[in-house]
């Protein structure tokens, strides 16, 4: 997923990684500010992911919100 999609569109995205990602917390959204590493970062901390299991699943759920569709 591109950083950009992600740092344009993160007002909208916020409810959708937060129902995604249940543990992170406002603190943790308001702090990941759109910043794909970032939450990636959260995401590997928060769930024990492998850095290429928190990509995987970062996209997957991209994928499946229609992100990729909206940004071509």
């Amino acid at each position: 997923m591109n950083s950009d999609v992600i740092k344009g569109q993160w007002k909208q995205l916020q409810g959708g990684v937060k129902q995604q990602w249940g543990k992170l917390t406002d603190d943790d959204i308001a702090s990941i500010n759109g910043d794909r590493e970032v939450l990636l970062g959260r995401i590997q901390e928060l769930y024990g992911r492998t850095r290429e299991e928190a990509e995987k699943e970062l996209e997957k759920w991209a994928a499946a919100s229609g992100l990729y569709a909206a940004s071509r």
